[in-house]
């Protein structure tokens, strides 16, 4: 099984600090699933056009079943993960979202600033996760019965 893991972040890119949220992405999902798991990472700064590239890649080239991205979902001018993820998706999942905000604002109020979502593309999954390394921990805890279900469907599972 191959998993996407993208972080957009203009200073993580640039070398300024190290990316810590994508590699916790990896150890958070590693144990999910019962088959064994490849994952292909990027690394990009906060910019549309790369990221709905990388997105389409991940998903008609390398054939991910999920791609993670971490990154560039708040108010922010340089947030532009939500629409660079929608503007690629052929079903919106606005689900994930809206539990990521509702299950996040119980520990965090400002939880409600994320602009995160989710959807399909072709039979891959795509979800986004906030940028912090505590917020992708809490989040994918929330939608781990949700990702494997998601996938499973894809799969033509069900």
């Amino acid at each position: 099984m191959k998993i996407g893991r993208i972080t957009l972040s203009d200073r993580a890119n640039a070398g300024v600090y190290a990316d810590q949220s994508g590699p916790l992405i990896e150890a958070e999902l590693a144990g999910l699933f019962s088959e064994s798991v490849e994952f292909i990472a990027r690394l990009l700064p906060d910019e549309a056009t790369q990221l709905s590239a990388a997105l389409c890649e991940l998903a008609d080239d390398v054939s991910c079943e999920l791609v993670v991205t971490t990154g560039g979902t708040g108010p922010t001018p340089r947030d532009i993960t939500p629409e660079a993820t929608r503007a690629v998706l052929e079903k919106e999942l606005p689900g994930f979202g809206e539990i990521m905000r509702l299950k996040s604002f119980e520990v965090a109020p400002t939880a409600i600033l994320s602009r995160a979502t989710a959807g399909i593309r072709g039979r891959t999954l795509i979800i986004n996760l906030p940028g912090s390394p505590k917020a992708v921990r809490e989040c994918l805890g929330f939608l781990r019965p949700a990702i494997v279900e998601a996938l499973r469907h894809l799969r033509g599972d069900s």
